[in-house]
């Protein structure tokens, strides 16, 4: 009984080392351990000269066994009919081809696209700039000169050869380069990607998408950026949509406000998102500082402007119902394949 159990577990290494990696040697596997004269049978044939007690025990052994032979083989047989048949498909060439899936726009493409095509049917026209720019277009032109407490809360990332270089923390430097171009009147929109150093939570992140507004012409007033905004609102959200505009505090407008649209995840009964309040913070706005028209030429006793600026994260988060902003970036095929219908 001893030396049969030996046996078996000496075969038993030799079958987990075999490999087969075409039909032939599949077809010697199956001789060598279970055909007919194969190793299976032999030990069937030992274990017929064990005393009567011994045998069911040899036989639960050798079952085991053949088993084990019975599961490899089957593998091997699956694995090399799968080549042969890829073998097959290549040389076969008037098999269609395999099907490419079609993929289909990230929501903050779906987003900035929906909101550009709002703002073009107002005459707004579309710019960009860079995303690595200097200390001038990004803060020292918009009113926020070197050591600002207003910079806090723009903290971005600089960089280390020059801090006077750094990531961009809005698209105003956008504004900036449009205005000193000099060519009034403007009426522009600027998306793109920007940098803050935040902590990055279901309501933030690190870098995000935002979409800027200008607009500088003589006699622009408040009441003329209060009705651009509200017909944004009705044409991206629904005429059901509600809006508040809230005093605030901007070094580049005077006045400035910000903007709440209602919660339409939660139906305006508080949730994580709106931080139980039910309205959403959506954009930043007011009257371009004169100090800003200075800074760029332009003549403030002459000509006035307003300013916006929005993420696009948070107006498609009310959109489609997304309720954690670092959704947008995981790739996460499955978040993105239900866009594919979006439009």
């Amino acid at each position: 009984m001893d030396e049969l159990i030996k046996k078996i577990e000496e075969y038993q290494k030799e079958l987990l080392s075999f490999d087969a990696s075409d039909a032939s040697q599949t077809e010697e596997f199956r001789i060598k351990f279970l055909g007919t004269k194969g190793i299976v049978k032999s030990l069937m044939a030992e274990m017929k000269a064990l005393p009567a007690e011994q045998k069911k025990e040899a036989g639960k052994w050798i079952n085991s066994f053949k088993e084990l032979a019975e599961q490899k083989y089957q593998e091997f047989k699956a694995k090399t009919q799968q080549i042969s048949a890829a073998q097959s498909a290549e040389a076969d060439l008037t098999l269609p081809g395999d099907e490419i899936p079609l993929g289909a726009r990230h929501p903050v493409s779906l987003m900035r696209n929906r909101i550009v095509s709002i703002f073009r049917r107002l005459g707004f026209s579309v710019a960009d700039g860079p995303e690595i720019e200097d200390d001038w277009h990004n803060f020292g032109a918009l009113n926020l000169p070197e050591h600002h407490p207003a910079r806090d809360m723009q903290d971005t990332f600089y960089i280390q050869q020059d801090p006077a270089v750094l990531l961009r923390t809005h698209t105003s430097n956008v504004q900036i380069r449009e205005m000193e171009k000099g060519k009034l009147p403007i009426r522009g929109i600027y998306p793109g990607r920007v940098y803050r150093n935040e902590t990055i939570s279901a309501r933030s992140h690190c870098f995000f998408h935002q979409v800027e507004g200008l607009y500088v012409d003589e006699n622009v007033s408040f009441a003329d950026l209060k009705q651009t905004l509200y017909f944004f609102v009705k044409e991206m959200f629904g005429k059901e949509a509600r809006v508040r505009f809230r005093p605030s505090y901007f070094p580049f407008t005077e006045p400035s406000a910000e903007m709440d649209v209602s919660c339409f995840i939660c139906g305006g009964e508080g949730c994580s998102v709106c931080k139980k309040t039910g309205w959403v913070e959506i954009l930043g706005c007011g009257m371009v500082h004169p100090n800003v028209l200075s800074n760029c030429g332009i003549n403030p006793e002459k000509y006035t402007g307003f300013a916006f600026g929005m993420g696009i994260e948070r107006p498609a988060m009310l959109k489609y119902g997304i309720q954690d902003i670092r959704l947008f970036s995981e790739n996460d095929i499955r978040f993105l394949k239900s866009f594919c219908s979006a439009v």
